[in-house]
Order: C-alpha cells, then structure tokens, then sequence
C-alpha cells in the first residue's frame, strides 16, 4: 500500500494543497495521505496524524512525503523515524529531495543525514556537560535535597510509636507522615537502625 503524509507550520497557518498534489501525481490515493499542522519541532511520534499512519505501515508498504523535513525538522528525529519504518520494512520516499532508499543515491544521503544527526547529538551534548560545569561553578547543587536531619527523626520516632504503641503496619505508619514504606526503611538504615 501507498502512504502520504504532510506536515505544516501552526505559525504559518499554511494548507498542505501544494504537498497534496505532489503525493496525489506519484500515485498516493487521497484517501492515504495523513496530515498534521503542528510545529516541526514536535518529535512525529507525538503528532496524532503521523500516529495514525505509523499504525497503519507495515512491511512492503511505501511511505512517499513532500520533502524530507516533513517527517521533522530535528535531523535526529528524522533519521531515526526514516531508520525505524526501513527497519520495518516500510519504504520511504521524499519527491523533492531526491531520497529514495532503494537507489544508492538515496542510501548515501540518508546516510550523510545520519552523520550529520549524530554529529549534532554530540554537540547538544557538549552543550549541556557546558552548561552544568558552569552551573556547578556558580554554586548550583545537583541532586535531590539533603534531608533535614531534625524532621526525619521526628518522623522515625513517630512512625516507631505509631508501629510499637499503635499497632499500625509499617505502611499506614509510614504514610501518616507522608512516607512510603521503602523511604522509612532508608532513613532507618541511614540512621543506624536495623
């Protein structure tokens, strides 16, 4: 089965008139053609139309777009989309760019594409070690917060009295101070009780 899908701008306001007939001369039936006026930005997995088509592709099916940067505007995202529907067997084609996986010269911008989107993982990953080394040397502390030692032995003697004079389990116990069981027994053990 033959596959559409066009994406526009929410900015822009666009219609997809223009992507329609594209896919509609390569012999897209308009009744398969699934759209989205969303933001690029958005990874496809989140985007309604693309999940209704996603659910529908399946091994030997073709999946024909506009351009390329329909499937996202992210090269990682569209990479690692194209990568999985090839992966399930489902072609992909774009009609502008030229990127048909089944010709060498589809495989080999596909493959640039990939270098490029790996390429550009690394320097958002650079970006962020950046970010929090001069996070850290500004004083910014990571992590959750220390405890305050003072509450959480209020709250260990009150459990304790709740478990030993009460009666209560340790769960109902735990939770009258807003605990749960496992965070009770951590605090315990931190402490040095058994």
């Amino acid at each position: 089965m033959k596959y559409g899908y066009t994406r526009t701008s929410t900015k822009d306001k666009q219609d997809d008139d223009l992507q329609r007939r594209a896919l509609i001369d390569t012999g897209v039936d308009a009744t398969q053609i699934f759209s989205d006026q969303v933001s690029g930005s958005k990874e496809a997995k989140t985007r309604s139309g693309w999940t209704n088509l996603e659910g529908r592709l399946r091994a030997g099916d073709e999946l024909v777009v506009w351009r390329i940067d329909r499937i996202g505007r992210s090269m990682i995202d569209v990479v690692t989309t194209v990568k999985d529907l090839l992966d399930r067997g489902v072609e992909v084609m774009s009609i502008s760019d030229g990127i048909d996986p089944s010709t060498r010269e589809g495989r080999l911008m596909l493959n640039l594409m990939a270098t490029f989107a790996e390429y550009e993982r690394e320097l958002i990953q650079e970006r962020v070690r950046a970010g929090v080394d001069a996070a850290k040397a500004r004083g910014v502390k990571f992590g959750r917060p220390t405890p305050d030692a003072e509450k959480v032995a209020l709250n260990l003697r009150t459990v304790k009295h709740l478990i030993d004079s009460e009666g209560l389990g340790v769960v109902d116990a735990s939770r009258t101070v807003g605990w749960s069981k496992a965070t009770y027994y951590r605090h315990r053990s931190a402490v040095g009780v058994l």
